[in-house]
């Protein structure tokens, strides 16, 4: 795990459990935690370039559910969901992830901004029930798809910055 040629992200394996990525985006920290909260922003940069977002439900507050459903090219769909347990804007965002076709396998996302000289390190530190859980996330390819929806995020701060 570690930065891939031509991206920002950063892969490690913080502990039996857990995976921090971290990536430095080029934006204030306040239009980050927008873009991450916002439906009408995951739309844009959440998954694989080659999904469609069907569906994507946010009821930011603690306790509030979040439920994203993407289309693949030939018509399969798959859906996540979650709990808000924090949200301290600007600079931090917990959450419960379940890929519905695992049911009873959560994660736990911690999310931390930190913002100097107009840019935004952001850190996610996934939790995991067991250390098999975190590998077998590390094996279905994530880290890939992490690095392009990093990238798309990047590419949609850019964007609602320049509007």
């Amino acid at each position: 795990m570690t930065e891939a040629p031509g991206s920002a992200l950063v892969v490690e394996l913080a502990s039996d459990t857990q995976i921090r990525m971290t990536r430095m985006l080029n934006a204030p920290r306040a239009l980050v935690f927008e873009t991450l909260t916002k439906p009408e922003h995951i739309r844009q940069w959440w998954g694989p370039r080659s999904v469609t977002m069907v569906s994507c439900e946010v009821d930011l507050r603690v306790g509030g559910a979040w439920r994203f459903v993407q289309r693949d090219p030939d018509g399969g769909e798959y859906a996540f969901r979650g709990e808000y347990r924090e949200i301290s804007p600007p600079d931090r965002l917990t959450y419960t992830f379940e890929f519905e076709e695992m049911p009873g396998h959560v994660s736990v996302e911690d999310i931390f901004l930190t913002e100097a000289a107009g840019k935004t390190t952001l850190v996610n530190v996934v939790t995991y029930a067991s250390r098999e859980e975190r590998d077998a996330v590390i094996e279905s390819g994530m880290e890939s798809g992490a690095r392009e929806s990093m990238d798309r995020l990047e590419e949609l701060l850019h964007a609602v910055a320049g509007a």
